[in-house]
């Protein structure tokens, strides 16, 4: 096979074209920041979706930090760390999936970020009803 510059100058490829290089895959022992950012963003999302899961399974709190409102929040915080951290990796890698750059990782901690986003607001809200005063009867006047 010739060289692209034997290709120029033999005339065969116009000279205003630019040829753009190819993406080449980051291999298993190559070290790129967007693999172990995204696969942590990831893992932080699953443990944010399993703690929201128990914060609505055990709203009261009794089987330890799972549930109750530290658990709703904990659920609601790691959801948002793994959507930004995953964005974040999404963002900045060049090259598409399968290249080694962490984007399949990225949208992996995406998705689980999302669903831990929704259900520690979702527990959220549930222990905040549930500590909310008693509305008086309609009816009744107070005061």
């Amino acid at each position: 096979m010739s060289s692209p510059g034997a290709l120029m100058s033999s005339g065969l490829v116009p000279s205003g074209l630019v040829l753009a290089a190819p993406v080449t895959a980051a291999g298993f022992d190559t070290s790129t920041y967007g693999r172990p950012v995204a696969s942590a963003a990831a893992l932080l999302g699953l443990a944010g979706v399993v703690v929201g899961w128990l914060a609505l399974a055990r709203p009261a709190g009794r089987f330890g930090t799972g549930g109750g409102r530290g658990g709703a929040v904990a659920a609601l915080a790691a959801g948002l760390a793994a959507v930004a951290f995953g964005g974040l990796v999404a963002a900045a890698s060049d090259g598409g999936l399968g290249t080694g750059n962490g984007l399949g990782g990225a949208f992996v901690a995406l998705a689980t970020g999302l669903a831990a986003t929704a259900l520690g607001a979702r527990a959220v809200a549930r222990t905040r009803r549930a500590t909310a005063p008693a509305e008086p009867p309609a009816g009744r006047r107070t005061g």
